[in-house]
């Protein structure tokens, strides 16, 4: 799965690209390297060791690997993945890691549009100096937490669950500053769903401007005027530029607006709720009020995509294992390119069956990695795989 999703080649590539290709040879060279960190985020319970015996247990009896090949040491594995560090990764993110939904995906498109969204998280990691000193603690009134955290805001596909863009960063730079660095992975024909904590003047003008287009919720105490009521009951209005007195800078905007009813809500608690959205589709003739407010409710599907990374594939682990900073930051790239890699599997076996890819079980998915992993092998830590002989005919 690993190798399929990430080929050897462009691993090695990458590894050259980001100047980490070994001068001599190694018992860990840098592509094995890059496959345990994945393969730490799909064995989130094991050990370092553990997780290299799974890794290459199935090697010790196929024709890819001739010769013998001893177990690293924890400190030797940690060692190699300090020398690896954690661009390598991002990189390899960066490269493989894309939208994968087809024109005929279910749940992947409103009309013409890609159904993309964003949403933050947070990860627990060990509480030493460095990570600390990196990341930062969560505070309150009681004091800081007991745990540095890294925030991470990502895009999403809401058709596959494809993560296919993400930024980290300390737990006191906000969501809204992490979005601004995956605007370049926005573009036209996509339409981005955002919750409430990500609307503004600034950051909406930013994001509009890659060409996608856009629908937020905002908060209640947004101010939208109603400049034009529109035939589907939706209305015209406008942003205005923070800090600006009389006829500040505005943008013209689509507000639409409803309340939760009990029975069309996953969360009860929430019936009798009112909902604003704000959109760049100006034209309701273009999208219709009532499948605007439909379209946003896919906003949950990136709430399950945080479920199945930290609930599933972290074996809901409450703190990550890495005790630096590079070591972390590495670590989630590995977990990232692992959870894009499940997801791209299971779309493109959803496909193949000709039934959407909702119906395929993450959880089920994932345990089926587990299970080929280690006896399907498909590399060899020290070697290319040695080419079969000629059949004589």
């Amino acid at each position: 799965m690993l190798t399929r999703s990430f080929p050897p080649d462009l691993v090695d590539e990458v590894v050259a690209g980001e100047g980490r290709r070994e001068q001599r040879s190694r018992l860990l060279p840098a592509r094995m390297v890059v496959y345990y960190v994945m393969a730490l985020a799909l064995f989130a319970s094991d050990s370092y060791e553990e997780v290299m015996r799974r890794l290459v247990q199935g090697l010790a009896w196929t024709a890819r690997w001739q010769g013998t090949w001893r177990v690293p040491s924890s400190p030797a594995i940690s060692k190699a993945r300090a020398r690896l560090g954690p661009g390598v990764l991002a990189a390899l993110f960066d490269r493989a890691c894309v939208p994968v939904a087809a024109p005929d995906t279910p749940g992947a498109f409103y009309r013409s549009w890609r159904l993309v969204a964003v949403d933050g998280t947070t990860f627990d990691v060990p509480d030493e100096e460095g990570n600390a000193a990196r990341f930062g603690k969560p505070s309150n009134d009681q004091g800081p937490g007991a745990f540095p955290q890294v925030r991470l805001v990502a895009l999403a596909e809401c058709g596959t669950h494809a993560v296919f863009a993400a930024a980290m960063d300390g737990i006191g730079v906000g969501e809204q500053e992490l979005l601004r660095r995956l605007l370049p992975k926005l573009g036209p024909g996509m339409l981005l769903v955002a919750d409430r904590n990500f609307l503004g003047y600034d950051l909406w003008e930013a994001a509009a401007a890659t060409g996608a287009d856009l629908l937020w919720r905002a908060k209640s105490d947004t101010r939208l005027p109603v400049v034009t009521e529109l035939p589907d009951g939706s209305y015209l209005s406008y942003l205005v530029k923070p800090r600006t007195r009389g006829r500040g800078k505005r943008i013209a905007v689509r507000v639409v607006e409803y309340t939760l009813q009990a029975s069309e809500s996953e969360h009860p608690h929430k019936a009798g709720e009112v909902y604003r959205l704000v959109t760049t589709i100006l034209d309701p003739d273009t999208a219709a009020a009532a499948d605007l407010a439909q379209t946003y409710a896919q906003r949950w599907e990136i709430e399950s995509v945080f479920d199945e990374i930290r609930t599933h594939q972290l074996d809901a682990r409450p703190v990550l294992r890495s005790r630096d900073p590079d070591g972390v930051e590495q670590e989630i790239w590995g977990i990232l390119l692992l959870h894009h890699a499940i997801r791209d599997l299971i779309h493109t076996s959803a496909a193949g069956a000709g039934i959407d890819p909702d119906r395929v079980s993450f959880t089920r998915a994932l345990r089926a990695a587990r299970r080929q992993v280690s006896y399907q092998a498909g590399l060899s830590p020290l070697r290319p795989a040695p080419r079969p002989p000629r059949r004589r005919h």
